[in-house]
């Protein structure tokens, strides 16, 4: 049976690397100088590139489950988003940094129905959604919301990364909430003024912080 995945590899060296060698030979030469730090969901149907017309060199990706951010506690550990956080914040200087939730997210729908003890670590992580989580059964509309309340929350999660608040706070860097609706091929992106997602089609801007408190159109407000 043939290997699929190599002869992918094989496809990619032969056919779709030429086409670009330059450019991955700048980027050796000169250095990796990308201006996003992307912060995704590990879902295979959200794909960065693709949704930000970008290429190689541009954006700074980081992915797991949720597209979760874990509080800083300031100590030092084996946490690869942490740690990915200070890098591109210290060392790369990039000016912007996007999370990016999106529509039926597994991680959010497993926040409400649990996992089984066979899985400690992704039992412990999916806690990061626990204040994001109403207190309602997890139809449709309640995983909507969830989801873009978890986009929310990683926000300010990120703020209280001092190098990001120094950054944020000295006008070197945005913050921008998004929530990729799949089916819809429409990113909604948080503006903090009307405390609300708003699709990129009619949006003004990309998305806006720092952040305050986001407001429910119920009532309910979504601190730290």
């Amino acid at each position: 049976m043939p290997d699929d995945l190599l002869l992918r590899l094989r496809r990619f060296h032969d056919h779709t690397f030429p086409g670009s060698a330059q450019q991955f030979q700048d980027l050796v030469r000169d250095g990796q100088h990308p201006t996003i730090l992307f912060i995704g969901c590990s879902d295979s149907r959200l794909v960065p590139y693709l949704l930000t017309g970008t290429g190689p060199g541009e954006l700074f990706i980081v992915r797991n489950v949720g597209a979760f951010v874990p509080p800083y506690d300031g100590s030092a550990g084996y946490h690869g988003t942490s740690a990915a956080i200070e890098f591109a914040v210290l060392n790369l200087q990039v000016s912007r940094i996007v999370v990016c939730g999106h529509s039926h997210c597994g991680a959010i729908r497993a926040a409400y129905e649990g996992v089984g003890d066979d899985a400690p670590n992704l039992k412990a992580w999916l806690g990061l959604a626990r204040e994001a989580l109403l207190p309602v059964q997890a139809g449709p509309e309640a995983l909507r919301r969830t989801e873009q309340r978890a986009v929310v929350l990683q926000l300010e999660r990120l703020m209280d990364y001092p190098m990001v608040r120094h950054a944020v706070d000295a006008g070197r860097m945005t913050l921008h909430g998004w929530h990729y609706v799949i089916e819809d091929g429409e990113i909604h992106v948080f503006d903090v003024q009307q405390g609300a997602f708003v699709p990129a089609s009619v949006s003004l801007h990309s998305g806006t912080g720092p952040y305050q408190p986001y407001v429910e159109h119920d009532g309910q407000i979504l601190t730290d």
